[in-house]
């Protein structure tokens, strides 16, 4: 443990010093998630709705606080290193618990933890921020093996072992990860099932089973507030199923229980890609790639007439990378060391693990392709359940990372094994060799006539720069392909050279082990360097404070009334920049509010902004003519709340959003006919002299002021979510419709009243009871095993 400690530390040795990575999906993250903290950083309680951001949204996957999450503070606990160091260690402790119930000697468990956590994809999505993804990830070895050693017959331990790891890794809070972990689970427990059949232990598999369901409840339960409310929200998300059957160009919208086919598989794995497993830059490396030194693109440029650095510049444009997908940060690089040594153990490993880790491998690799196997993608998407409710299919290549290094370390352990037979081991050294090295001396002699380098995009370079500019560019793509293939080549005989010189007696395991560990780590750290580095790492301050006010921030926050920000100077629906200061109608996240997506789909993203009146957008950002960012007055907006004299009813979801178009929002409101019955009365008597004005606001509690003399239908600029917003009038319970599509309003009575709006998630309080009652039975349980070990240990 204390290695991994020093290992993680040298890795991301900037935080030593204090300072932090710069993870841009972090930096935005962090702008949602302001008003969240600033709330409870000034109240001491927590609210679970936040105003900045999408005009309104539950805080559930922003970083809430739950009421007795404990689970979430053991893995606080377990995260003790600054991050992204944390993380790593997580990798490495998890991988080595697993390679320790495999029964596998600890140095080469620790070779194997080494392996894992430096896998190149996983240090890449610390690079960029999908911290969520990685902390799942590092749950999965510890998973796992708490279901190893249930099926082992370890039923008590094994128990404890699987509640507590299945705990944590749904405690990530990344459920893509944690779905692509019970594909794999099904593979270990297929490969088991199949080897009880034939070894006539049915009864003893079947009670590993129901062992591990009620591990898997307990996991549950710890974390049911968290998966309850994430449900509750995800239904009314963007994840969730909509009720518009049009599009904003009155085609037939596609029904659809989850995300559609093309977002699903826009990250798409290409086949031909699978070889970056192996050889780093085999398809260019990533989208952001240096071309190699002098390069054959940069000197055609600077034929051309470029100078030097306009010819940096250009090439700081030009892909190296010629993949199929839209954007690569790196290639998931998972060794050559690795991948030869996973080739070896298919000569020397026996039983069900092989057949579990083939069977997972293949799995996510084939889903990996997604439109490139477009038939499996399709059957998966129409008949798994919950496969359609996640995008980027390429991200289940976290499976491969996963078994692939477990094959090839339970393989070296085979080699290291003295009851495997010396014949039997330089045959299966050979022929590794013989394949893996050969496809090397393959790929180096014939690539100009095994591929063409050309990228879905060069018919556009083509068109600016002309063929020469491309053949070059093809040229440099060549050459980094060949670079990385005698790299790969060499790091394979060197591999083969240390194993060979112990099959020969030369040299005893511990050697040889501590040789592997030199190969391995310089492998693979000298890929991910090329991609996260020290460069990379900023003063704390920039990633607690990532959005450096400017003067339209400034000028806004003068304004001290309550009112949303509309940024059309950047991407609104894809940026936290104005969350960070303001009540913005934008935002960052995964699963955006579907009905505020509606909204931008029909009309803000079409140019047509005029529905920002009734979302109160009093302000909205604009880039000046030197490229800064001014504020401009929206002096139309509706205010907080409003009386509406006519009401148009909707008979469903289309008419609702379409008559929208050129409404004029503060005299006329669209009401659903599954709200009528709430409805003042047919004809609304507008009362001049009424007013309603909001008096006190937080995230979580509104109070309006109303006075009229007859009853009215009032409209608030407040997101409609019933699912924790309760209404109350002079302190009584009252009820609220949906208006205007995604707005609230209410049938005020006449006379003085006070209007108050509370966010009183029922969800919260259930879940926590469900989670402190999970709570205390893993600890009995916990007590129970260890109760029972030792007075076994009395007996004996």
């Amino acid at each position: 443990m204390l290695l991994f400690v020093i290992v993680s530390l040298a890795y991301f040795s900037p935080v030593l010093s204090g300072k932090t990575i710069f993870q841009s999906d972090i930096a935005q993250h962090n702008g949602m998630a302001k008003e969240l903290r600033d709330f409870r950083a000034a109240t001491g309680e927590e609210t679970y709705w936040t105003d900045s951001a999408f005009g309104g949204m539950p805080t559930y996957q922003l970083g809430a606080q739950y009421p007795h999450n404990y689970i979430k503070k053991l893995d606080a606990t377990l995260r003790f290193l600054p991050r992204p160091a944390d993380y790593l260690f997580l990798y490495f402790i998890g991988m080595y618990i697993l390679f320790l119930v495999l029964k596998l000697d600890y140095k080469l468990a620790f070779l194997g933890a080494l392996a894992f956590g430096f896998s190149t994809y996983l240090i890449i999505i610390l690079g960029v921020g999908h911290n969520a993804k990685a902390h799942a990830i590092a749950y999965m070895p510890l998973v796992l093996s708490g279901i190893i050693l249930t099926f082992r017959g370890k039923f008590l331990w094994g128990m404890v072992l699987t509640a507590i790891a299945m705990g944590l890794e749904l405690s990530a809070n990344h459920f893509q990860m944690t779905y692509y972990l019970l594909l794999l689970v099904v593979c270990v427990g297929i490969a088991y099932l199949v080897d009880a059949f034939k070894k006539n232990l049915l009864p003893h598999y079947f009670k590993a089973i129901g062992v591990m369901v009620i591990a898997v409840l307990i996991a549950l339960g710890l974390n049911a507030t968290n998966l309850m409310a994430t449900k509750e929200y995800a239904d009314t998300s963007t994840r969730g199923e909509s009720e518009l059957t049009i599009n904003p160009d009155g085609t037939p919208k596609v029904k659809t229980e989850g995300l559609d086919y093309d977002y699903i598989t826009t990250y798409s794995y290409g086949q031909l890609e699978t070889l970056n497993l192996f050889i780093p830059r085999f398809l260019g490396g990533g989208s952001s790639e240096e071309f190699p030194e002098d390069s054959a693109t940069e000197n055609v440029l600077l034929q051309m007439g470029a100078t030097p650095q306009q010819a940096v510049e250009t090439l700081g444009q030009i892909p190296l990378y010629w993949g199929d997908q839209p954007i690569v940060a790196a290639p998931a690089y998972i060794g050559a060391v690795i991948i030869f040594l996973a080739v070896l153990a298919l000569f020397l490993v026996r039983g069900r693990l092989k057949w579990w880790v083939l069977s997972a491998f293949l799995l996510s690799l084939f889903l990996s392709w997604g439109r490139n196997l477009e038939f499996l993608t399709e059957i998966f998407i129409d008949y798994v359940p919950l496969y359609n409710k996640f995008r980027a299919v390429s991200s289940i290549q976290v499976i491969i990372e996963l078994v692939l290094p477990i094959l090839a370390i339970v393989g070296l352990q085979q080699f290291f094994n003295e009851f495997v037979s010396e014949e039997k081991r330089k045959k299966a050294l050979m022929y590794a060799t013989g394949i893996v090295g050969g496809f090397c001396v393959l790929v180096i002699l014939f690539k100009s006539t095994l591929f063409d380098f050309v990228s879905p995009y060069d018919g556009d370079i083509i068109e600016a720069m002309g063929a020469p500019f491309i053949d070059a560019v093809r040229e440099d793509r060549m050459a980094v392909m060949q670079s990385d293939s005698i790299r790969s080549l060499i790091l394979v005989l060197l591999t083969a050279g240390a194993l060979w010189v112990y099959s020969i007696k030369k040299i005893k395991m511990l050697p040889a082990v501590g040789v592997l560990i030199v190969i391995i780590l310089f492998d693979l750290v000298g890929v991910d360097k090329r991609y996260v580095t020290n460069d990379d790492f900023v003063n704390k301050r920039v990633m607690e404070q990532p959005f450096p006010r400017n003067p339209s921030d400034d000028q806004i926050l003068k304004d001290k009334g309550r009112y949303r920000v509309y940024d059309a100077a950047n991407n609104a629906f894809n940026s936290a920049q104005t969350s960070y200061y303001h009540s913005s109608l934008g935002g960052y996240h995964a699963a955006k509010p579907g009905r505020m997506q509606d909204l931008a789909d029909f009309y803000i993203n079409q140019g047509d902004i005029g529905v920002l009146n009734m979302m109160n957008v009093r302000y909205i950002t604009l880039r000046g003519k030197n490229g800064g960012i001014v504020a401009q007055r929206n002096p139309y907006a509706n205010g907080n709340a409003w009386f509406v004299e006519n009401v148009i009813i909707a008979q469903d979801a289309n008419q609702e959003i379409l008559q929208l178009d050129s409404l004029d929002t503060k005299k006329t409101v669209v009401i659903n006919a599954s709200f009528t019955d709430e409805l003042p009365l047919d004809n609304i008597q507008r009362d001049s002299t009424a007013t309603i004005e909001l008096v006190k606001n937080t995230p979580n509690h509104l109070v309006y002021e109303a006075a009229t003399k007859s009853p009215q239908l009032a409209v608030f600029s407040e997101v409609y979510y019933p699912k924790g917003w309760n209404a109350y009038i002079d302190g009584e319970k009252a009820t609220y419709i949906r208006a205007d599509y995604l707005l609230r309003a209410m049938t005020v009575p006449e006379g003085f009243s006070k209007i108050e709006f509370k966010f009183e998630p029922l969800v919260i309080k259930t879940g926590s009871a469900i989670a402190l009652g999970s709570s205390i039975v893993l600890l009995l349980l916990v007590l129970g095993v260890i109760g029972f070990r030792m007075k076994k240990k009395g007996e004996a």
